[in-house]
């Protein structure tokens, strides 16, 4: 019925179009010829991720992570990603002064802002080591802790980082710097007492003396000061992780001088953080939080509620304790640990390293599958996201695989510690891991009909076989190389190929038996794809290889690909072929022949997956990008992007879906015109009503867009319909289509 009423579009007169393309046709070619189109848009999810550590300002609170700086008011309940002018976004360290805000990085050496991380400025001249593990400030003074190489040790500024001088302190990792009135300490790592432990200095970095006299654990991670001017108490937190009798926390009463262990209560564990907020005192371990309050005579576990408990950092505003976790984001408490909560709304620092789909098309469940996180999942392409690790034998996860029958899928988790199983769409987890070599699991692929799969495991010592869902497992490796890493695996027909560290090998015959098929191929294979009957190879810094006779000889296809680490492959249902890259996402349109850029819209071009979801007529390409969670962009509107680019003409009308799609307040629709033509895009509401008009003129061929803007419309479905009529020479009849677009408040 609503389609009826859109007849009702006047029409007009051949004498009349013709002569308003006669009078324009010129201007109307230079004004529309230039064509803008969307971008790729973070998804809302997942939360969480690393955070290295933890800054407080007043009311404000920051925490640099693996992915940037984001910034809450409101103790953690919402966060906001303030990255503009960061080049180097794996933050390692935060230090604030009045309104001065410091960040170190792991390579980009310190960046200053000066207005709550709206806007970073570098302030690098004369930091020689970049690698910035540690910020403190006394008075003008700033101090960064350096580990990067041979010029490591502590730094100094006096102009708030505008320039910086090396001190006297130029040996060891330094981890950690804190002042104590005039004392400034440093906490490295070494092998001996002269190259690791606790350096003092009182004289600002010009002098500095080790002092480790009592110290069974000279691998300093963390630094904290309790007590009255005077007669302050030093606690360092220690961690060897190849060292496995050791005590994790030191106490020393006389700066220094000479420390006692300080770790009855404490598991045997690293300890990555320490903060005091009076007589309490926490530690922040790999087994959670631990709270002493008598100046760790004695310690109790303070870790409930804590879905995360590999402690990486500790912040303390009065009463209030924060703690950032290794993959799990940030926690909070008001009670001195006695209870955390999650507060990870909007921190998008997220490591995704795979990504999976299931499902029927147009309703898939899409998966995340994260580092140290474990596995979310999305049923709404990305608009929310849950976490589903119930069950789960590890949260850092490798690879995904789904068998079975649409509907009743098995889906397969494999990463550190083996095989997790999920027959429930994630809700719980088994494990499924009997047969299983120790260690990780790289790589899953399925063969065969839904019902009778195989699946297979790629690990470090070859490929395994299980006939009955990861029940059972036995070992599928004849005519690999002795103890080959698999790191990648997939299904062509009848044929399994695995890449492995000795190039990729064949089998026909379900593992039984393997055979080399490396020939035209000189690197490592992370990642392959099938389509059709091209196998596609992604390697380690060779970019993509093809193959058209199933490994039988490889071709490199890497034309216009300007970044070959390529981690994620991915073919959508019209063959065209996507590569996630350390450089970015790139397309190509034929078969790997010719690749495009495609990251218009991207903040962080490291790509670790790439999967593809929904209808054929409307696919949508997801990405997980590493420290900045899961991305997505409309497949139909990255081909248009891309031919229009390329001078290459539409050769049918089309009108795009909206995207994004729902939208507040503005959201852009792409159309295509394969010849001149007279053009009307308007929208309506649910009763036919006109809202708007966005286009009504006479277009030149090509690939178009339009945004449009939805202030001062009340939430709800509206509908825009295009009207083409070929003019001018154009053949073929008018072309008329409606879409449904959703504006959310």
């Amino acid at each position: 019925m609503f389609n009826c009423y859109f007849d009702f579009i006047e029409e007009r007169s051949s004498t009349l179009r013709t002569l308003y393309t006669i009078l324009f046709i010129h201007l109307l070619s230079f004004l529309f010829a230039g064509t803008s189109y969307s971008q790729w848009i973070q998804t809302n999810g997942p939360y969480g991720g690393t955070v290295n550590t933890i800054a407080l300002s007043s009311s404000n609170l920051f925490a640099g992570t693996e992915g940037g700086v984001f910034f809450s008011t409101n103790s953690g309940t919402t966060w906001t990603a303030v990255n503009n002018g960061l080049t180097n976004t794996y933050i390692l360290s935060l230090a604030v002064s009045g309104s001065n805000l410091f960040a170190g990085t792991s390579g980009g050496g310190v960046f200053l802002s000066t207005n709550n991380g709206t806007t970073w400025t570098a302030v690098n001249n004369g930091l020689t080591d970049t690698y910035v593990r540690a910020l403190a400030i006394s008075g003008t003074n700033l101090y960064a802790g350096a580990s990067g190489g041979f010029t490591a040790g502590v730094f100094l500024s006096t102009n708030n980082g505008t320039s910086w001088t090396s001190t006297s302190l130029t040996i060891g990792s330094v981890n950690a710097l804190i002042v104590s009135g005039t004392n400034l300490f440093a906490g490295t790592e070494g092998n001996t007492p002269t190259s690791g432990g606790v350096f003092l200095s009182t004289d600002s970095g010009a002098s500095w003396t080790a002092v480790n006299n009592g110290l069974t654990n000279i691998n300093i991670r963390a630094l904290a000061v309790s007590g009255p001017a005077g007669a302050e108490n030093l606690f360092i937190g220690t961690g060897d992780p190849f060292f496995s009798a050791r005590d994790s926390v030191f106490l020393s009463t006389n700066n220094g001088t000479s420390w006692s262990a300080a770790s009855t209560g404490l598991p045997n564990t690293l300890v990555h953080a320490l903060a005091v907020s009076g007589t309490n005192l926490f530690a922040g371990t790999n087994n959670g939080v631990f709270l002493s309050t008598n100046n760790g005579t004695s310690w109790t576990a303070a870790s409930a509620g804590l879905t995360n408990t590999f402690i990486s950092a500790l912040a303390i505003s009065g009463t209030d304790l924060y703690a950032g976790t290794y993959g799990g984001g940030v926690f909070f408490s008001t009670n001195n640990g006695t209870a955390w909560t999650e507060v990870n709304n909007g921190l998008k620092s997220i490591n995704s390293f795979i990504l999976a789909v299931s499902g029927p098309p147009g309703a898939e469940n899409l998966f995340a599958g994260t580092h140290s996180s474990g596995v979310f999942i999305s049923t709404n392409n990305g608009t929310n996201w849950t976490v589903i690790n119930s069950g789960l034998i590890s949260t850092y996860i490798l690879t995904f695989a789904v068998s079975g029958p649409v509907g009743a899928e098995n889906l397969f988790a494999g990463g550190f510690g083996g095989v997790s199983l999920s027959t429930n769409n994630g809700t719980s987890w088994t494990a499924a891991s009997n047969g299983l070599p120790e260690g990780d699991v790289l790589a899953l692929a399925v063969s065969g009909p839904p019902g009778a799969e195989n699946l297979f495991a790629g690990t470090y010592v070859g490929v395994f076989r299980s006939t009955n869902n990861g029940t059972t497992w036995i070992a599928a490796s004849s005519g690999l190389p002795i103890n080959s890493s698999v790191y990648a695996l997939a299904v062509s027909d009848t044929n399994l190929f695995a890449g492995t560290d000795g190039g990729i090998f064949r089998s026909t015959n379900n593992g039984t038996s393997w055979t080399a098929a490396t020939t035209g191929l000189y690197s490592n294979v992370y990642v392959f794809s099938v389509s059709g009957t091209n196998l596609f190879a992604g390697t380690h810094g060779s970019g993509v290889f093809r193959s058209t006779n199933n490994g039988t000889s490889w071709t490199a296809i890497n034309d216009g690909l300007t970044s070959t680490f390529v981690k994620a492959l991915a073919s959508d249902s019209s063959g065209n072929l996507f590569a996630g890259t350390n450089g970015g996402v790139f397309l190509s349109t034929d078969h790997g022949t010719s690749w495009t850029a495609a990251s218009n819209g991207l903040t962080n071009t490291v790509i670790s997956a790439l999967a593809i979801s929904g209808l054929p007529d409307a696919e949508n390409l997801f990405a997980g990008i590493y420290g900045d969670g899961v991305w997505r962009r409309p497949i139909s509107e990255m081909i248009t992007s891309v031919l229009s680019s390329s001078g290459e003409l539409p050769k049918v009308f089309s009108l795009e879906q909206n995207f994004p799609n729902p939208f507040n307040p503005t959201t852009t629709i792409g159309y295509q015109l394969p010849t001149l033509s007279q053009v009307t895009l308007k929208v309506f509401d649910v009763l036919g009503r006109d809202v708007t008009t966005l286009v009504n003129r006479v277009d030149v061929s090509g690939y178009k867009s339009v945004s449009f803007d939805g202030h001062g419309l009340a939430s709800g479905i509206y509908y825009y319909r295009l009207e083409a009529r070929p003019i001018d020479g154009g053949s073929g009849q008018s072309y008329i289509e409606t879409k449904k677009l959703l504006l959310l408040r």
